[in-house]
């Protein structure tokens, strides 16, 4: 059976309703700073292509074919060259635009474009600290690229593609340079990483032509892509033999051997790692590195103390609703009792067969379908880009793994993708389904990048930046929106629903308990297992997680809370006039932006909602 389900959610513009412009309480009436708001919009927009020239990855997932037998220069000159450019691009705007002559839209994305070039200079500061071969890296996800963004139309396109094969090389030799001189200063990744590594790479590099066997994951994309083009009669037989020989020399004369020098150096550098994890506290400055990724990720100035703290009290909070819901179902053991109960009845969980599979997505698509009707009540603004669910492809599935999305193209031409891991069902219980649904689907993720996307009248920037305080925010914020409009009825979904704002309750205990206090792997599981119903599989694979990527995790609930405050405030301040359609296109209709930019536009709408 067939592990990968589409279904397609395209809307006409017509039902979906039209992306919008800066709107009218944002804008100005005076001609002379709608005329410099105009010109910053144009000056950045040119300062945006520039900086996408520098990114051949970025054009291709944009949709574009520019640089397309190129990749991204991942090396520490092109991260230099690019601040440099950054730094100048900021100096022209303040010389040329003055601010306190800009209306409040353009304001905004005049503050936004410095204040990149902070959050730059910050990344830059801390650039060894971040783990080059983490799992998701260039090592897996270079092919996951070519195989998901790279789009063959051309004859043209499979030249491109047979080339960045040949630069993929280029690329992990690069990541080595960089690894090796981030080890030298004393940054290595936990050790479980590195066999992660390993086993990734051994996934990617199984079957033809790397060895016997069926055809290796980028290989059969090559020759599925070849054999459309041939079927099209855009190019013949001969010549997709030929194309299918250069994309094979290309995989083992210059992949291959490429490979080969990663898993060299990650098994001769495993053993100078230390036996147990240990988080970013244990790094050179490591308490000053995790201090500024928190700023990064949360674009707030919470402390790890303060983050940690909030976590204490929201896990108590829901745990108490927890017992409400418990309740309902009539099991009358104890909360923790509830836990193991969820954990591992076999009714919550779809077999671990390809038919279980692909009933997991099947009924995704169905709580995704549910949702599509009920927007226009609480969205004037509509994504009209299509969303499909998928089951990640098997050479980068982790078992228990959390699911993911990845964007769509911004004119339509590859669709957002709902993934998830389904390689061990036993981790993916279906209590917690229609929650995820809506977190990575509808109003979610996809609804939130689509409508950013498909924005006018806002710099290009805007539309593609991301912050994950926002993003991720506004994916939690939508389950619990999914509830007040309706939908969890089933008090077990409902417990999945608290099962996943715990979750990432949890991760603001976690996250600054790893890295800020020093907790041990095993610390952090049990805290984890003593408040969720998680299996622990999918618990180890979280845990493991925030070890590489420190400050992440916090996002969620932290921009969860700020956009319900937000709400809350809303409400409280426009009484009757209050609208959640209104209020959700403030937030949704000026793209992915940091908290505090967030909390801005919304009490400028509320003011002028007053004032109408």
């Amino acid at each position: 059976m067939n592990a990968i389900h589409r279904r397609s959610f395209l809307a006409t513009a017509a039902a979906a309703g039209l992306a919008t412009a800066a709107p009218a309480w944002a804008q100005s009436r005076d001609p002379k700073v709608a005329e410099q708001s105009k010109a910053l919009t144009a000056f950045l927009d040119a300062q945006y292509e520039e900086e996408l020239q520098m990114d051949p990855e970025e054009l291709t997932s944009q949709g574009r074919k520019e640089h397309y037998d190129k990749l991204t220069d991942r090396s520490e000159a092109a991260a230099d060259k690019a601040l440099a450019w950054r730094r100048q691009s900021v100096a022209k705007m303040k010389a040329r635009f003055d601010p306190a002559q800009l209306d409040d839209a353009a304001r905004t994305s005049y503050d936004m474009w410095a204040l990149e070039l902070e959050r730059s200079q910050l990344r830059a500061k801390w650039r060894r600290h971040r783990y080059v071969f983490a799992r998701g890296s260039a090592h897996v996800g270079l092919p996951n690229f070519l195989i998901n963004f790279h789009r063959v139309d051309e004859p043209s396109d499979l030249d491109a593609y047979v080339a960045r094969i040949g630069r993929i090389d280029e690329a992990l030799d690069t990541l080595l340079v960089r690894a090796r001189a981030a080890a030298a200063d004393g940054v290595r990744m936990p050790r479980f990483d590195y066999k992660q590594g390993l086993a990734d790479i051994a996934r990617v590099t199984k079957g033809a032509p790397f060895t016997a066997g069926p055809d290796s994951p980028l290989f059969a994309d090559f020759k599925t892509k070849t054999e459309a083009l041939r079927a099209a009669g855009k190019i013949t037989q001969a010549q997709a033999d030929g194309y299918v020989k250069a994309a094979a020399d290309a995989m083992t004369g210059q992949l291959q051997p490429a490979y080969g020098r990663v898993v060299a150096w990650l098994n001769e550098d495993m053993p100078k790692t230390a036996e147990v994890a240990a988080g970013a506290h244990a790094l050179p400055n490591g308490r000053a590195y995790y201090a500024d990724m928190l700023k990064l990720q949360t674009t707030t100035d919470m402390t790890a103390d303060e983050i940690h703290d909030l976590g204490l009290r929201e896990v108590a909070r829901i745990r108490g609703e927890m017992e409400v819901v418990k309740a309902k179902t009539g099991f009358t053991g104890t909360l923790p009792e509830f836990f193991v109960f969820m954990r591992t009845d076999k009714r919550f969980y779809f077999p671990n067969t390809d038919e279980g599979r692909q009933a997991y997505l099947t009924q995704a698509d169905a709580y995704l379908a549910g949702m599509k009707k009920k927007l226009p009540e609480y969205f004037g603004i509509l994504p009209k880009a299509d969303l499909v669910v998928r089951r990640v492809e098997a050479f980068r599935e982790i078992p228990g793994a959390a699911q993911h999305y990845f964007a769509g193209t911004p004119d339509g031409s590859r669709p957002g993708i709902f993934y998830s891991h389904l390689s061990d069902m036993n981790a993916m219980p279906s209590y917690q389904l229609e929650n995820i649904a809506y977190h990575e689907g509808l109003p979610g993720h996809h609804m939130q990048i689509s409508i950013a996307q498909e924005l006018t009248g806002l710099p290009k920037f805007r539309t593609q930046y991301g912050y994950t305080a926002f993003s991720e925010g506004w994916g939690l914020y939508s389950e619990a929106l999914a509830k007040e409009m309706g939908f969890d009825v089933d008090p077990y979904n409902d417990f999945g629903r608290l099962s996943g704002e715990i979750w990432r309750a949890i991760r603001l205990v976690v996250d600054t308990g790893i890295h800020h206090k020093a907790w041990s792997e095993e610390q952090a599981v049990a805290y984890f297992l003593a408040n969720s119903a998680q299996p622990e599989a999918a618990v180890r694979a979280e845990i493991q997680r925030y070890f590489l990527n420190p400050g992440q995790a916090t996002c969620y609930k932290i921009g969860m809370i700020r956009l319900q405050q937000l709400r809350d405030e809303s409400r409280r301040e426009l009484g009757a006039k209050f609208d959640y359609r209104r209020f959700h296109d403030v937030v949704l209709g000026g793209g992915a932006l940091p908290l505090p930019v967030v909390e801005t536009n919304v009490r400028r709408w509320i003011a002028s909602q007053k004032a109408a």
